[in-house]
């Protein structure tokens, strides 16, 4: 290592240092520091070098590995206190907090060593003059951690009795440990009582809120707020995934995960983590991490997923069952040291208890994608599908089956398949061979066209020649699903003359007929999805569906298959008037057949109608109709809804309430649709889309760090091919801002130029502007200018050739600022903010009409605001008088031009313009000018003489130009 030639050079080095990723790559770096340091011959050097090298220990893997370095610390303070600076005294005594956490991480270290240490630390505080406050709050963790309850809670208790005073602890950190033991104690409320100034953003320091969002899910959960929890999950994990000193909060959400329903998020925690499995700096950490390993293994193998492929220690495979009963071993063995140690079991049974936890919560949706281990092939309940307890009774499975498809009831084809098993090798009547051949049939789609033709076979032999047309219409109607329509349409005729002489013989009843005419029917409306639009083919099918209506209408009494039918009619009747260009027509059709199937307790067969009815009413406008229908198809739907459609009407509802506003509600549908995609093994496409959706509305909520750990999770996933590139750029330009928002400005500037690189290719330009010009900011809030100035100049092309002179000006303006931070110095940022006024000028001058020429004189005032901001800060109080009264004067030119400016405005720019006036006055008081400085001071007051008082703008320029008054006062009482 070289360039370390002074105590300013190491400490630049330190610097950087400590803004690396925490790990043995920095502490490494802290170690050859140290060497440096001691090659200077500077005492305060190496007194420095240790403290940074302790303090890169502490906060990484290798906690170990801070005694020595401590130890030889205190020794130099002994011999030479005079070396020390105030800075590095305080540091010292500082540290002392982290050797008696530190030990007690150690179990090799012995509790008499730890007691012996907390007197020495009383004992060093109370020479320095220090409160008891840390030393108290450093028993009450020895005491805690061995099980000591009586002694931890008379600690707890003169801790925060204790004054505050520079040795504590900050008030986040303190929060987190008072928090802690509230829980620890079974007392949910009051440790989120105590966590509630670090949530939500009161007391921050470098790792809170990191611990307290942790260590607040399993509370929140036991609480019964897994809304909370949820977002604390999304919040915290962002924050400790980066930090490699943060196992024991990183171990947090793996147990949350674990007894949240999910697993698979579980997992993927651990793949991220490989190094968390062997790092043995910290045994304390380890054992927190490895407990919710054994937990997470052990709930994955009660789901019968043992053998399932998982993360673990490095150089091997493991299955779930492995690594359970792997990390159990190691659990116990990491307990039994510290509990040998501490002469107490409490260590070990708190391991025990922890990794026995059972869920507290079935399922929570989180909305990030995570891929669920493969289900074990297990029977899937369904109440009404095997209401029948022995699987051999034919006699019963028969009569439940049959009750159930008279009924229409869902799962009828299921009751039917536990039939058929049972009904293997036995002799059955004709009749009951039919309707076994018939309905499975049924499930088997255009492959099941030979079990009906079976079907209508067994029905004609048994006697009942009307049930077998409707088996051939049947097998006709499933030829149509399959393509074959007009093959379907010559199949269906036969049948369908010979019901309607039959029925009028009287040798078949109306349920049979209606089901003949309703397969034919069917069979033309799937006609008129092919023929887009022909008049005949709608009319065809119009007649059919009439036909049907007409046949069971005053029929349906009691029979639900007929009210059935009657409902179906009045929904593709519906169904031909959109086709037809009624929207109005079809909406009301449909919203019929919905409530005549809700009225006979068929409310799952409207779940299709009430979704096209709201894709309908949102096309005429109706939002109010839309989301009724939606809710109305996941209240109908109830139990019966599958997965899929689950997550489509989800999905739906979160749009269409997102449009009118309400983010919050559109956030949690836009959850539930990405959880149900997952469900239905959809999560890459519509998953990913809801993952988008959620995204955006947890974003319009300010819930940044929600909102970009969801985003990103749907990366992934997201594709042009797929989802559109529209899609793609949006959630990258959203990350974007979330992350700016979280002052991650790199990343935020990565994502905003991936999103304007896709942009790049589209014909209409803007979006990649906004892009550029948006990703140009990121990169000089990152500290990265001549990047930045790159990418506005970048902006600025494209914003002339879009004919946007507003984003040309403001590109021009941010390079004239990064210019005078840079190697341009003032020539350059005088030529940018020049050019910027000539810009605007010429764009005014050319302006068609006076909404723009008020914006762009709006534009040209703050660019002469800015332009005299730039010329005062160009001077430092180092610099000459002459060189500093130059740029003032300058300076005064343009806050006075922007000034007249913005009063061509009148009203609509006041604040403008008094701001504007304010500013030249300072500038005048700056040049000895206290008479004008005065008379632009009463400029403003007059300017507000009418204004209330209400106003906190008006307030402040009011303030501000009594201020200017004062000064002018204090200077002519001057002697």
């Amino acid at each position: 290592m070289t360039g370390i030639t002074d105590l300013d050079a190491l400490r630049r080095a330190m610097a950087e240092n400590s803004e690396e990723p925490e790990g043995p790559a920095r502490n490494a770096r802290a170690e050859l520091l140290l060497a440096e340091a001691e090659k200077l011959n500077v005492p305060l050097a190496v007194i420095e070098a240790l403290g940074h090298q302790l303090k890169v220990y502490n906060y990484s893997s290798e906690k170990d590995k801070m005694f020595v370095p401590f130890a030889r610390l205190l020794r130099m303070w002994d011999e030479r206190p005079e070396d020390f600076d105030e800075y590095e005294i305080h540091t010292l005594h500082w540290v002392f907090k982290w050797m008696s956490a530190g030990m007690l991480g150690q179990p090799h270290v012995p509790l008499a060593s730890i007691e012996k240490w907390l007197g020495e630390m009383e004992h060093r505080y109370r020479l320095a003059g220090h409160s008891e406050r840390a030393v108290r709050g450093a028993e009450f963790s020895v005491a805690a951690h061995v099980g000591d309850l009586a002694r931890a809670e008379r600690a707890y208790t003169a801790w925060l009795a204790a004054d505050r005073d520079a040795m504590a602890d900050c008030h986040a950190c303190e929060l987190q440990a008072q928090g802690a033991w509230q829980a620890q104690r079974d007392r949910d409320e009051e440790a989120l009582e105590l966590w509630r100034p670090v949530l939500e953003g009161e007391f921050t320091c470098a790792h809170e809120p990191h611990t307290v969002l942790a260590s607040s899910l399993l509370p929140l959960l036991r609480l019964g707020r897994p809304d909370e929890a949820r977002a604390h999950h999304l919040r915290g994990f962002r924050l400790v995934r980066p930090m490699e000193s943060m196992r024991g909060a990183y171990a947090d959400h793996v147990e949350f995960c674990a007894l949240s329903g999910n697993e698979a998020r579980g997992l993927e925690l651990l793949a991220e983590r490989p190094a968390y499995f062997t790092d043995s700096g910290n045994p304390r950490s380890g054992l927190d991490f490895l407990s919710v390993v054994a937990l997470l293994m052990d709930r994955l193998t009660e789901r019968g997923l043992g053998e399932t492929r998982v993360p673990g220690p490095a150089g091997r495979e493991w299955t779930a069952r492995e690594l359970a009963g792997h990390a159990r071993v190691e659990t116990l063995r990491l307990a039994a040291l510290f509990d040998e140690r501490n002469g107490t079991p409490y260590v070990g049974d708190r391991a025990r208890a922890r990794m026995d936890r059972r869920p507290l919560a079935e399922r929570l949706p989180l909305g990030v994608r995570s891929v669920r281990p493969p289900s074990p092939a297990v029977p899937t309940a369904v109440p009404e599908a095997s209401p029948v307890t022995d699987p051999t009774d034919l006699d019963a499975l028969l009569a439940a089956a049959r009750r159930l498809s008279d009924a229409l009831r869902p799962h009828a084809v299921e009751a039917w398949e536990a039939v058929a098993r049972a009904a293997e090798g036995a002799e059955l009547a004709a009749r009951d061979r039919a309707e076994i051949a018939d309905h499975r049939a049924m499930g088997l789609g255009p492959e099941g066209v030979p079990l009906f033709e079976r079907a209508a076979e067994l029905y004609a032999e048994a006697g009942d020649p009307g049930e077998a047309l409707a088996a051939r219409a049947r097998a006709a109607y499933v030829r149509a699903l399959g393509g074959e329509v007009d093959e379907a349409l010559a199949a269906v005729a036969g049948p369908y003359d010979a019901v309607l002489a039959l029925y009028a013989d009287g040798g078949t009843g109306i349920r049979q007929t209606a089901a003949v005419l309703m397969s034919r029917a069917r069979i033309l409306m799937r006609r008129v999805q092919e023929a887009e639009g022909d008049d005949g083919v709608l009319a065809d099918a119009g007649s059919a569906v009439r036909e049907v209506s007409a046949l069971v209408e005053g029929h349906t009494g009691d029979d639900v298959r007929l009210a059935a039918r009657g409902a179906e009619a009045q929904a593709m009747l519906g169904e031909l008037a959109a086709q037809g260009g009624d929207a109005g027509a079809a909406a009301e059709l449909l919203a019929k057949a919905s409530a005549m199937y809700a009225a006979v307790g068929l409310p799952w067969l409207a779940v299709e109608y009430e979704a096209r009815l709201a894709g309908l009413a949102h096309h005429l406008g109706d939002m109010a109709e839309a989301e009724r229908a939606l809710r109305a198809a996941l209240e109908h739907g109830g139990p019966y809804l599958e997965a899929p459609g689950r997550a489509q009407l989800h999905l739906q509802l979160a749009e269409v309430v997102g449009g009118l506003d309400r983010a919050e509600e559109a956030a949690e549908h836009a959850l539930e649709a990405a959880h149900w995609a997952d469900e239905a093994g959809a999560g890459p496409t519509l998953g990913a889309w809801a993952r988008h959706q959620l995204g955006g509305f947890l974003l319009r909520q300010g819930r940044w760090a929600e909102a970009a750990e969801v985003l990103e999770s749907a990366l992934p996933d997201l594709t042009a091919e797929t989802h559109g590139e529209g899609a793609v750029v949006q959630t990258l330009w959203w990350v974007g801002d979330c992350l700016s928002e979280l002052g991650e400005h790199r990343a935020s500037a990565e994502r905003r130029m991936q999103a304007a690189e896709i942009a790049r290719h589209w014909p209409e330009q803007h979006d990649h502007a906004t892009l550029a010009h948006l990703a140009a900011e990121s990169l000089g809030h990152a500290g990265l200018p001549a990047e930045a100035d790159r990418a506005y100049a970048r902006a600025g092309e494209l914003w002339r050739t879009v004919g946007n002179v507003h984003g040309l000006i403001r590109a021009l303006r941010a390079r004239a600022w990064l210019a005078l931070r840079g190697d341009e110095g003032v020539a350059g940022a005088r030529e940018l903010m020049a050019g910027a006024i000539g810009e605007c000028e010429a764009a005014l001058a050319a302006a068609g009409d006076e909404e723009t020429r008020e914006r762009l004189t709006g534009e040209l005032g703050d660019t002469h605001r800015q332009f005299g901001e730039l010329l005062a800060r160009s001077v430092t109080e180092e610099a000459q008088d002459a060189a500093i009264q130059g740029a003032f004067e300058e300076a005064l030119a343009q806050t006075a031009r922007a000034a007249a400016v913005f009063a061509l405005l009148g009203e609509a720019a006041l604040h403008h313009r008094t701001g504007a006036e304010l500013a030249a006055g300072w500038l005048e008081a700056d040049l000895s000018r206290p008479d004008a400085a005065a008379a632009r001071a009463r400029v403003v007051l007059r300017a507000y003489e009418n204004a209330g008082p209400d106003d906190e703008t008006v307030a402040a320029r009011r303030a501000e130009a009594e201020q200017l008054l004062q000064l002018k006062e204090e200077r002519e009482q001057a002697p």
